[in-house]
């Protein structure tokens, strides 16, 4: 498919976002040709994630339309299912969106508003199985498409969702060339990026590490849940 019209892109963010959550995406779709991208939130003004405050930012009800909407994840994501106010916000968004997507932790987000029944999606592997509390199906895949909703694992996954979307929406060769063109040829030092081939004690840290706000999410899952 070649793009031709404008594109509107929105990455819908909330306070405890993770950054390269939406800026990895963002990097990458910033180049497909003709987009039009905005990073927004409930509020406006600025949003602090992981240290870097990203300012001067549109609030979601003023944003009449897009066709693209993202959804990232964060430690954020708790307070974020939990906020009706923002949840009307990405539905009435992606009512009218050609594409629904997240990275990470955002499809729990999207789950919470009720978007997800009965689709499968990919979540970070700490998460994933509270999919299932939205009648989401959890997949292991690093990105996942099911019909017009696509999702990307953890963090970095976004990456190889953007240039997924990126084939979808302008062609594989405009997204093998911003590929390139970003140099995007993962070589990582250790093999530990996901929990099937990290060393043991590794695991055991990570999920100690999250452990203190996985019964806070799961609970918040489990609320968010019930309501869709």
């Amino acid at each position: 498919m070649t793009q031709t019209q404008p594109l509107n892109i929105v990455f819908a963010l909330f306070p405890g976002v993770t950054h390269l959550d939406f800026t990895g995406p963002h990097q990458i779709l910033c180049r497909l040709p003709g987009a039009k991208l905005m990073v927004a939130s409930l509020e406006g003004g600025e949003i602090e994630a992981d240290g870097l405050i990203f300012a001067h930012l549109p609030r979601l009800a003023d944003v009449e339309a897009c066709d693209v909407l993202v959804v990232p994840g964060g430690f954020g994501t708790t307070e974020a299912m939990a906020n009706p106010a923002f949840l009307d916000e990405i539905r009435r968004l992606a009512w009218g969106a050609r594409y629904v997507t997240s990275v990470c932790t955002g499809s729990l987000v999207l789950g919470a508003a009720g978007l997800l029944k009965g689709k499968r999606a990919a979540c970070h592997w700490a998460w994933r199985d509270q999919l299932s509390l939205f009648g989401a199906i959890p997949d292991p895949a690093r990105v996942v498409r099911d019909g017009n909703v696509f999702t990307g694992g953890g963090v970095t996954a976004g990456i190889d969702f953007a240039l997924t979307i990126a084939a979808e929406i302008a062609g594989e060769d405009v997204a093998q060339a911003i590929q390139l063109g970003v140099e995007y040829a993962p070589a990582p030092p250790f093999n530990s990026g996901r929990p099937e081939t990290a060393p043991a004690k590794v695991l055991e840290r990570v999920q100690r590490m999250y452990g203190s706000g996985m019964a806070e999410r799961l609970a918040a899952a489990e609320k968010a849940g019930a309501l869709v």
